[in-house]
């Protein structure tokens, strides 16, 4: 059940305002959708984004719709000078697909910010059963890898996930 929307979604970055709505997104899709029951205790960036994003350096976006409702997530998290992580890449049902534009307007948001900060490589955890996700992060570059081959080391809540990495270049 898609619905039209008269625009894309703006993203900006997100402030405190948008808390409440962009837990209640990734929730909603972690759990209600991907039945992955991963509760926000898992979870502790999203307790405090601030703090888990913003303070240390990174970065976290959300899109939003034209009543200024948070329709997508994505955020960056900085582990070294070089490399940052990918979490919290969610987009809600009706803003899916290439034609939405909800998706890339989030991912180019955290490109531009990774390569204005010189990092060469981005990490992410996806669930197994994400195939979508899958295919989106492969059109755009990312190869799956192991564990052994991650370039650092961080938590992250579903223990099936596959890992992907992004190296960038000019």
């Amino acid at each position: 059940m898609s619905t039209r929307h008269s625009r894309a979604p703006v993203v900006v970055s997100f402030t405190a305002s948008h808390q409440q709505e962009a837990v209640n997104l990734i929730l909603n899709i972690q759990n209600v959708e991907a039945g992955l029951d991963i509760s926000l205790d898992d979870q502790p960036d999203l307790v405090d984004i601030e703090r888990s994003y913003l303070s240390a350096g990174g970065a976290f976006w959300v899109a939003l719709d034209e009543q200024e409702k948070v329709v997508g997530t994505i955020g960056l998290m900085i582990q070294t000078p070089e490399v940052a992580v990918l979490k919290k890449f969610f987009v809600a049902v009706d803003w899916r697909g290439k034609d939405k534009d909800c998706a890339s307007r989030l991912y180019e948001s955290l490109i531009a910010f990774a390569r204005s900060r010189g990092l060469t490589t981005i990490v992410l955890d996806t669930p197994s059963s994400a195939a979508r996700s899958h295919t989106f992060y492969r059109r755009h570059g990312f190869e799956q890898i192991s564990g052994s081959e991650l370039p650092v080391q961080y938590d992250y809540p579903d223990r099936g996930s596959l890992l992907f990495r992004l190296r960038l270049t000019e």
